[in-house]
């Protein structure tokens, strides 16, 4: 059997794979076994945040990988340590629980925001509901799935976790009925909504959810597995709507291809978790945590105006073209409607040469931060071309 074969008869079959077997990579550059070469403006769904096998990362990882490969969280460990101390000090975050993905992450955000309802009112769970929005995605745990607002990924796997309640993008009467309605303790959002279409949350909107938040002594939980670590031209997306949150979720990005997620705990809820309140076996492994540090610390204000700079060109190469409908996002995160069904067209662009993504009926756009200039402007080409066919 070949590689193919093999994934067919033995991997769950829960993916829809393209027919291109990848082998290697270098940067923005992707080769499949045949040895031709792709330009990659989807990063792993974000993860290879400086592209593949980059040198700085991977020695940075190496490194450690020959000291400590891993240690329970029993012990002390500097890779850890070094990590949260670099999230607080960029974020003002107070503590850092890690894990190993975003749906964890958010799995940690939600305990954390339950047990701070819970100990705020003596033990009761009456208030201990969180809304979430509408085209949101959270994750694909039951209890993610239960925050997720969108009932496709709510099919087959019901009885959900119960206590939360969607309410609609940009509608603040809705999020506002939803908290009268309820005993919340919590609102929980993605500022772009990636799964659901690369729908950016009006700042108007997001600002008067703080304020309800601050009114009405719920926490404030930004959702940023896929829009943090300089994705959006900050290096947290909440940066660009002047609001501060009690909890940020991330992950994705921030391991730059190890897995990796974390729950920023603001002053709210810094000391919420207790030992043995919760706990996870891989969370924070020193060798993920080794390649995350040398991810963060490379997220300056320079490359946050380059990614900035990147997008205006993407955006401003696309809008009027023929097909293009419209485009979404922040930063290097855009969302491209087309005329001709997205589908059809990120498996030309594959055909082409360049890998892109889609996010319901949108061509989805995730470069490397670093993607260098020609590169960019040879894929994005493609796709212009490919959009107005």
């Amino acid at each position: 059997m070949n590689i193919k074969e093999l994934d067919r008869e033995f991997i769950a079959d829960t993916y829809a794979r393209n027919d291109v077997l990848f082998v290697k990579g270098r940067g923005s550059f992707l080769y499949d076994e045949s040895g031709k070469e792709y330009i990659d403006i989807g990063s792993g769904i974000a993860v290879n945040i400086f592209g593949a096998a980059d040198d700085s990362w991977a020695q940075a990882v190496t490194k450690q990988l020959s000291k400590l490969q891993h240690t329970s969280n029993l012990y002390y460990t500097e890779p850890q340590a070094l990590l949260a101390r670099t999230l607080c000090e960029r974020t003002g975050m107070k503590k850092v629980f890690f894990s190993n993905s975003g749906a964890e992450a958010n799995e940690a955000a939600i305990k954390a925001a339950r047990k701070y309802s819970t100990d705020k009112h003596g033990g009761s769970e009456e208030f201990n509901s969180i809304i979430t929005l509408k085209n949101s995605f959270h994750g694909r745990t039951i209890t993610t799935l239960a925050a997720t607002g969108q009932d496709v990924f709510h099919k087959d796997f019901a009885p959900f976790t119960e206590g939360f309640f969607h309410a609609e993008p940009n509608d603040i009467c809705s999020v506002k009925k939803l908290v009268k309605e309820n005993g919340c303790c919590a609102v929980m959002m993605e500022l772009v909504q990636g799964e659901g279409g690369v729908a950016v949350l009006d700042k108007v909107f997001v600002k008067e959810v703080s304020r309800i938040c601050d009114e009405n002594n719920l926490l404030l939980i930004i959702d940023e597995v896929q829009t943090g670590n300089g994705r959006t031209g900050e290096l947290y997306c909440y940066m660009n709507y002047g609001i501060m949150p009690d909890i940020v979720t991330t992950a994705k990005g921030l391991g730059g291809g190890l897995p990796i997620g974390c729950a920023m705990l603001g002053e709210k809820v810094e000391n919420v978790f207790g030992k043995g309140s919760h706990g996870s076996t891989f969370g924070g492994n020193p060798v993920c945590a080794a390649g995350a540090l040398n991810v963060i610390s490379r997220i300056d204000d320079a490359l946050l105006r380059d990614i900035k700079a990147k997008s205006a060109y993407i955006v401003e190469s696309l809008s009027g073209q023929k097909g293009v409908k419209s485009i979404s996002g922040l930063g290097l995160m855009l969302g491209i409607e087309t005329a001709r069904p997205a589908a059809e067209v990120v498996g030309e662009c594959l055909e082409r040469g360049v890998v892109c993504l889609t996010a319901i009926d949108k061509v989805r756009l995730l470069p490397a931060l670093n993607i260098p200039d020609a590169a960019l402007k040879k894929a994005i080409h493609i796709l212009k071309e490919v959009i107005n066919k």
